[in-house]
């Protein structure tokens, strides 16, 4: 469309998806129906809020006090996360670009609307494990075979030490002090060593493990304390497996402790949450995770803290109301085209 042949808001919007969207940009299908759908949303906000039908709209109504409200209702009503209400507004900010070119008489107005403050994204919280959820893991190992038995030292260490992945496949039975007090050396991120204190419990499945696979004596100091059937270290995609073996297994029985779906690195931050939980120090925390800076380990103090400020809001949710979204039934002329897009 050129600008002299610029009309009105309806045309606008086809212009926008299939000479600037399609032709000029050639933008992915899938970007065409994020679009898309955005403007399905904002001619629904019009719609309710202001009883004013798509085909009706005009470019005066296009404010950009108009289009925060589009984009606060969305959260507020739509209950949508601030990523997505980002989202949307990125495919707005693009049709306000392409006004600008189409309509420079109106350059002011489409800054403002190009203007607006994104949403700051919440920070994911760490995922972890609560101690009945490790307890019901570890549950799930059948120690009296030697895989098993593998199986059970392998994760009750990895949680323990709160060790990343790699420190835990370069483990050699050399690492290990079993006389009191007994410890473990993990080499971590730089080839910088630090020393675990190990407790009764893992000391003494330790030693059973250790015996078991008779890895003690002259040679043997350096060979991979946990090794597959072929006598090689574990890889981390094969740690992952064990692991995941055993969640499922626990998430079949109590979805609620255990996800379906874990990774090594949660044992450790589930370690990590359990050790502050139990008012210990976040500096001995630091150093046990090895943690060059106190500051990555503030992370699990800050996730602590959401933890009990959602439990709190939990508690006084209210029960059974539910949100229903709605559903698009007239295809009138606006609503139309975007629905025949993809």
């Amino acid at each position: 469309m050129k600008r002299s042949d610029f009309m009105d808001f309806p045309k606008s919007v086809q212009s926008f998806f299939h000479d600037y969207l399609v032709i000029e940009r050639g933008v992915s299908a899938n970007t065409v129906r994020s679009y898309r759908d955005t403007f399905t949303l904002m001619f629904e906000f019009f719609e309710q809020t202001m009883g004013i039908h798509p085909d009706s709209l005009s470019f005066k109504m296009l404010t950009r006090t108009k289009i925060i409200e589009f984009l606060n209702w969305l959260q507020d009503k739509r209950k949508v996360s601030a990523s997505s209400r980002n989202q949307r507004y990125a495919a707005l900010r693009s049709y306000f670009r392409y006004l600008i070119y189409l309509d420079p008489t109106r350059i002011s107005q489409w800054n403002e609307c190009r203007s607006i403050r994104l949403k700051k994204k919440e920070k994911n919280t760490v995922k972890h494990l609560s101690v009945d959820g490790v307890a019901c893991l570890l549950q799930q190992v059948d120690s009296s075979s030697p895989k098993g038995l593998r199986d059970i030292t392998l994760l009750s260490l990895m949680y323990n030490t709160g060790g990343r992945v790699q420190e835990i496949i370069d483990l050699t039975p050399g690492h290990i002090r079993l006389e009191n007090p007994a410890s473990i050396q993990l080499c971590g991120k730089g080839n910088k060593k630090r020393l675990i204190p190990l407790g009764e419990p893992i000391m003494l499945l330790l030693e059973r493990y250790i015996e078991s696979r008779n890895v003690v004596g002259l040679g043997k100091w350096h060979e991979p304390l946990f090794a597959n059937s072929r006598g090689e270290k574990l890889s981390s995609q094969g740690i992952t497996y064990i692991l995941q073996k055993y969640a499922s297994a626990a998430n079949a029985i109590n979805p609620e402790l255990v996800p379906d779906k874990i990774t090594p690195h949660v044992l450790r931050h589930s370690r990590a949450m359990h050790l502050l939980q139990a008012g210990v120090d976040l500096i001995y925390i630091r150093d046990i995770l090895g943690h060059v800076s106190v500051k990555t380990t503030e992370v699990y103090a800050r996730a602590d803290s959401a933890a009990k400020r959602r439990a709190l809001e939990n508690a006084y949710t209210q029960v059974g109301i539910e949100v229903e979204e709605k559903k698009w039934e007239k295809d009138d002329k606006l609503r139309a085209f975007l629905k025949a897009l993809c």
